[in-house]
């Protein structure tokens, strides 16, 4: 009866151990979903190079706050390639990045006024 005992307080042990395990396999590269009504602060940067055929572009930016980095030049990939169509080298932008996919990624951006 004992071994008994111990095999179920076992199972109940294991299972309760599940959710934990899928969190730890879960995707920490992506970033949590932005509630309805926030709105993801933009970041200034001037656009350094465009590379079309690889749908990135080449960033010099600020502290970019929601990605905990700081101030750099870096490669991003784009949201939507067509994206590039509207950005030169030299341009001023403000602009929304994240981390999809494990790249960091211009969800969207403005020229800066």
């Amino acid at each position: 009866m004992l071994h008994k005992l111990c095999i179920s307080a076992a199972l109940v042990a294991a299972s309760a151990m599940v959710p934990l395990l899928a969190f730890a396999q879960a995707d920490h590269q992506a970033a949590p979903p932005v509630p309805a009504g926030s709105e993801v602060t933009l970041t200034a940067g001037v656009v350094r190079k465009i590379d079309k055929e690889a749908g990135k572009v080449t960033i010099r930016h600020e502290p970019i706050r929601n990605l905990d980095m700081p101030a750099m030049t870096m490669v991003f990939r784009v949201k939507d390639p067509a994206m590039l169509d509207k950005l030169k080298p030299g341009d001023k932008i403000n602009f929304a990045a994240d981390k999809v996919d494990g790249n960091f990624t211009v969800m969207r951006f403005e020229l800066a006024r």
